[in-house]
């Protein structure tokens, strides 16, 4: 009588009647109308992954068991290698899977673009990130609405936000890639204003923040809200609304404070605003909560400072580099044109691995 080995991967079983039942959940049409499914489906998705690898693995380990026992026939004796070595291959794939994962890498995030040292040129060169972003976005099949943004007076971005959402049915969120894109980044160039051809360095600072999934999911209580309206401005002060739409909120507890002034409707810039204030709560919820397993997200700078940088855009050279991945190219005007991918993949790589020695050998 053959005896079952013990499963190396018996603690998959609770997620894998997780997802069984995320899945039941998921049909059920009363959930997709309470506003929960957002968050359930990215649950499932995540789940999802790990009963892929679970099945690949448990169906190679079958193979190899079965070829085992027939090794007295010698096509199998020759076969058997092989399926050792595909059971191996599929072990190891689920061991990666099964590496604790940042619950917000399904979300959508909130962007900013933030003009620092360097004063003109540091606005056009935030207005190259902005363009770099966006068309990374449409690369990846993602939607970006522009919250709120400030123009420079040639024709740079002192200050842009934005709200970029992955497409239905992603295996993964927005934030599983633009996380690592928070922090300083630095630009090497030579100005338009500068007549004498010598390369000036300034900076521009990133922020990015994982979005709530529902207004419900970030509760805002409305006494601790102290709103302003104002006249909204465009570059140099020149008036481009006749009417108080501008809405700053100050979150009093927080000291937090989001202005917003891109739409001419008071309503709108008011819902944007709220929208920004609740991803900020929400990554302050998620840094006290686990601040030692953020490690991308502690970070990430709030002041625009050159020497806090985490990458650098040389444009004499075509290079770009990034100073925490040690990732370095010469496809700069590619990158800037949004492929972005193997910048992005870079970090994703150090951070796999850093989490993969974390968990060492152990299923």
């Amino acid at each position: 009588m053959n005896v079952q080995p013990p499963d190396p991967f018996a603690a998959v079983q609770p997620l894998l009647a997780e997802h069984a039942t995320l899945e039941v959940q998921l049909a059920d049409p009363g959930v997709h109308a309470d506003g929960t499914a957002r968050r359930l489906g990215r649950r499932y998705a995540e789940l999802g992954r790990v009963v892929a690898a679970y099945r690949g693995w448990r169906s190679a380990a079958d193979d190899a068991a079965a070829a085992a026992e027939l090794s007295d026939d010698p096509d199998m004796a020759a076969e058997l290698p092989v399926l050792r070595a595909a059971e191996h291959e599929a072990a190891e794939h689920l061991r990666q899977v099964l590496i604790p994962r940042d619950p917000d890498d399904g979300r959508d995030v909130i962007l900013q673009v933030k003009a620092g040292e360097g004063g003109a040129e540091s606005a056009l060169f935030a207005a190259d990130l902005l363009r770099m972003y966006t068309r990374y976005a449409e690369r990846q099949g993602w939607s970006v609405q522009v919250l709120d943004s400030t123009e420079s007076d040639l024709g740079g971005i002192k200050d842009v936000q934005l709200a970029v959402k992955s497409r239905a049915g992603a295996d993964d969120g927005v934030w599983a890639q633009l996380k690592y894109e928070g922090g300083v980044h630095r630009v090497q160039r030579v100005p338009v204003t500068e007549s004498a051809g010598r390369i000036h360095t300034s900076a521009a600072g990133v922020l990015v923040l994982p979005e709530a999934d529902d207004p419900g999911e970030v509760e805002i209580d409305l006494a601790d809200l102290r709103v302003d309206v104002f006249r909204s401005s465009g570059p140099g002060g020149q008036s481009v609304n006749t009417t108080d739409s501008a809405v700053r909120l100050t979150h009093v507890p927080t000291g937090i404070v989001v202005s917003m002034q891109n739409e001419k409707s008071q309503l709108q810039n008011r819902e944007a605003a709220m929208r920004v204030l609740r991803a900020r709560l929400l990554a302050i919820r998620v840094e006290e909560a686990a601040a030692a397993a953020s490690a991308a997200r502690r970070s990430q700078v709030r002041t625009v400072d050159r020497s806090e940088r985490i990458r650098t855009y040389n444009f004499p050279e075509n290079r770009i580099a990034d100073h925490r991945t040690g990732y370095k190219a010469y496809n700069l005007d590619q990158v800037l044109d949004g492929d972005l991918g193997p910048v992005v993949a870079s970090a994703i790589a150090a951070d796999e691995a850093a989490r993969l020695a974390a968990v060492g050998d152990q299923p």
